[in-house]
């Protein structure tokens, strides 16, 4: 999402104590900590523990969205929308972890092992840091540091060795570098932190949100950012989420921000929404233009072979056709599967 302004006043954090705070942010600026299984944890190097190169065929979750809307128009007659809305439910698409959920290790367990059977590779998505969102979509996320750090380790606990792709924290760097967030510091150290656990694993591939072009222009700025949060320990960073700008323009960015990592960073974009670029003007109806605007069309086509320098895949993250926020009358609330907005997108055609 676009960062938007003025900041609305943060909330002070509550429920922990200056020891546990000092002793668990010590511990992860040192760039060590307790992995997915209780033990020690230390940063990988990419170039010697990443895994495999992504697989070609990415999980399409038989039971998403848009599949239950096209067995239910065909049911009331509604061939063409179906057959239109079968661009969306046919291709495959991250699942997101918001910290709705009080069991995410069978959560992740049970996901990884769907796509397991279909031999395929799943793509996830954390979004659950303290103040995430800054408060564009109110103050989501774990209530403490160490709530996150919990969090974290318990998602890992359900990777068990299986194939998966994490998208960390869409716009908490960016945020940071923005510094919207109460304590800056912490929350650079706890993406560190969730890195190195993720990393743990040994099978699990980790992109850390960079935000999109029209976000942080400073590209030494952000690299800066992402650097404190880890990112040499990851396999990458990702742009784009949730965002609709093209994907010419996030290669010419990634390749601007990667050199500003020493050109050896690879990363992945977000093209599920971005088929007719970002709406043209800062508004619509009186809200933000990144929410939910109207006229746009779906992007490339998820893919791990994209010919493209240090591109590792185009990925469908934002699913298509769920709400960005209740930003104008009769429009859902984030995250909520919105029919008419997913078919939009299926009928325009890109441009």
């Amino acid at each position: 999402m676009t960062a938007v302004s003025p900041r609305p006043s943060l909330p002070t954090r509550t429920g922990r104590t200056a020891l546990l705070t000092a002793v668990a942010l010590t511990a992860l600026v040192a760039g060590c900590g307790t992995g997915a299984d209780g033990g020690p944890v230390a940063e990988r190097s990419t170039a010697a523990t990443s895994p495999a190169p992504l697989p070609p065929i990415l999980y399409v979750d038989p039971d998403n969205a848009a599949a239950g809307q096209v067995t239910e128009w065909e049911r009331r007659g509604r061939a063409t929308d179906a057959a239109a809305l079968r661009r969306i439910s046919t291709r495959p698409t991250a699942r997101w972890l918001v910290g709705d959920s009080g069991a995410v290790t069978e959560e992740v367990s049970a996901y990884l092992a769907g796509a397991a059977r279909a031999g395929q590779t799943p793509v996830l998505v954390t979004h659950n840091l303290p103040q995430r969102d800054c408060g564009r979509q109110g103050y989501g996320g774990a209530e403490t540091a160490e709530a996150y750090q919990r969090w974290i380790r318990e998602l890992a606990g359900g990777v068990r060795g299986r194939p998966v792709t994490v998208i960390l924290e869409p716009g908490a760097v960016p945020d940071a570098v923005d510094r919207c967030v109460a304590d800056v510091d912490e929350r650079l150290a706890l993406l560190r932190d969730a890195v190195a656990v993720l990393g743990s694993t040994g099978s699990a591939r980790v992109y850390l949100d960079a935000g999109h072009p029209g976000w942080v222009r400073d590209s030494t700025k952000l690299a800066a950012a992402l650097d404190r949060a880890g990112v040499a320990g990851a396999d990458g960073f990702a742009l784009n989420v949730a965002n609709f700008g093209t994907t010419a323009e996030n290669v010419a960015y990634g390749h601007r921000l990667s050199d500003a990592l020493g050109g050896t960073a690879n990363f992945v974009i977000d093209t599920s929404r971005n088929g007719n670029g970002p709406y043209p003007g800062r508004t619509v109806k009186g809200a933000p233009s990144w929410c939910n605007p109207p006229g746009r069309a779906l992007g490339e086509e998820p893919t791990t072979r994209t010919g493209l320098d240090r591109v590792d895949a185009l990925l469908w993250i934002k699913y298509p056709g769920e709400s960005d926020g209740a930003c104008r009358p009769g429009e859902p609330e984030i995250g909520t599967w919105w029919p008419r907005y997913a078919l939009d997108l299926a009928d325009h055609p890109a441009s």
